[in-house]
């Protein structure tokens, strides 16, 4: 795959008619990340961690960081974390794929210097099982 450009990465949510891309992203993220059962015991082979396969909870995480420019994702965005709705998301992965499954916001941040713009930050948390369609 060749070097891909950040702002094609896109971050989608779900408006209930359609996917609206959320707006005024400068930075955006995805981590996939696994808890780990640990199942080690006193006779295990040279005493090396084992763990057991297959278990363990499996989660992902949006984030975000740029412009408030109080467009429709922008709204959207707002109500979902004051409701406290999972909400459906897609991410865009230029030439690799599209993540998509349910999310909830987790944190939501507005800040402003006085000789600036408005900027925002934002993390979603994965709630539910994801899919992935490669590109």
């Amino acid at each position: 795959m060749a070097a891909q450009k950040g702002k094609d990465l896109l971050i989608k949510i779900h408006d209930g008619s359609g996917y609206v891309t959320v707006a005024g992203l400068r930075t955006r993220r995805l981590a996939f990340n696994a808890q780990i059962v640990d199942i080690t015991h006193a006779e295990s082979a040279g005493r090396w961690r084992e763990l057991l396969d297959g278990a363990g909870i499996k989660r992902a995480g949006l984030s975000g960081r740029g412009l408030f420019r109080d467009a429709a994702s922008d709204t959207l965005m707002r109500q979902a974390f004051f409701d406290g709705a999972v909400k459906d998301c897609q991410v865009v992965i230029p030439d690799f794929g599209t993540v998509q499954g349910p999310f909830q916001i987790a944190s939501l941040e507005f800040a402003g210097e006085h000789d600036g713009e408005v900027t925002y930050d934002m993390a979603l948390e994965s709630a539910g099982a994801l899919t992935f369609d490669a590109a």
